[in-house]
């Protein structure tokens, strides 16, 4: 019936914008659907504007999706006013149930990391909140007193904060002195100086993309395949997110177009599979998968 699809529907809308992660598994079981319902009520959700993100094995929405956006302008906290809401609430000496509910529905509907720990320290939550504003109103920050442990030094960096990473526990920035884009962790800050300052290197900006293959990185490479029978279904089985970027072209091949961060996962994927897999775009990959072939070659007859 659809009453109970579109209660199937609202319920894992509701699930996937809790400050909670959940593997596939998960998800279905919660819900009760399989996981071709999961996939296809996924693609539902993007089709309607919504902004499905995968974070490793963890699926969730995104809070900036316009729908929600539009809901919480009306009725809900912004994040700045909850780390504010949070901050009285770490001065409450007396932990009533009133509190606690407060603090339980922090933790349950904002994607913000420190909000499930009360403990951490109001310099933490400061930081958070300066960047957050900075990104907004596209504004520079002084990160003051950066500790990174590969240069094993503590000093001060000027940048323009363009994104909140990995629960807000992480910043992606364009930094002024070395002129590359960085991710910066928030623990790691020792104060958050919000300047007067407006971007400047906007065009610069690059946020980080990972891949189906769990590969990392700044740039894509375009890549299409045709798949066979074998690899059509292993890549299924192995890379279910890779449903979105195969159509089926006849009774025993699908063409694969996507786009990858790294050529080291599809190409042990290729590899494996190499007769059944036909590179039909990006020279680029089929010199990487040669050179690749050439070298066991070499390897196998020494």
């Amino acid at each position: 019936m659809r009453h109970d699809k579109l209660e199937k529907e609202l319920n894992l809308l509701l699930l996937l914008t809790e400050n909670h992660n959940y593997e596939v598994e998960q998800i279905c079981e919660k819900i009760g659907i399989s996981r071709r319902m999961l996939y296809y009520y996924l693609e539902s959700f993007r089709d309607w504007g919504f902004k499905v993100e995968k974070n490793g094995r963890y699926y969730s929405i995104d809070r900036q999706s316009p729908f929600f956006m539009h809901l919480f302008e009306r009725i809900n906290f912004t994040e700045d006013e909850a780390l504010t809401l949070l901050a009285i609430l770490n001065k409450v000496d007396d932990r009533n149930a009133i509190t606690e509910r407060i603090r339980h529905k922090l933790d349950r509907f904002y994607d913000l990391n420190i909000l499930s720990h009360p403990e951490i320290r109001e310099k933490t939550a400061h930081n958070v909140s300066v960047l957050y504003k900075a990104i907004k109103s596209k504004q520079l920050v002084k990160i003051i007193g950066y500790s990174s442990p590969h240069s094993k030094s503590v000093k001060d960096r000027i940048v323009e904060p363009f994104l909140l990473l990995n629960n807000n526990n992480e910043i992606r920035a364009y930094e002024y002195s070395s002129n590359m884009n960085k991710t910066f962790k928030v623990s790691r800050m020792g104060n958050v100086e919000l300047l007067d300052l407006s971007w400047e290197h906007e065009g610069k900006h690059k946020q980080i993309y990972t891949d189906i293959f769990m590969f990392s990185g700044e740039d894509k490479q375009h890549i299409k395949l045709r798949l066979g029978l074998l690899s059509h279904n292993l890549m299924l089985e192995e890379y279910p997110e890779s449903r979105n970027h195969i159509t089926q072209e006849d009774n025993q091949h699908w063409i694969l177009d996507l786009e990858v961060v790294s050529y080291l996962g599809i190409g042990r994927f290729v590899l494996g599979l190499f007769e059944d897999i036909e590179i039909l775009e990006n020279e680029e990959f089929k010199d990487y998968i040669a050179q690749k072939i050439g070298a066991m070659l070499s390897k196998a007859n020494s």
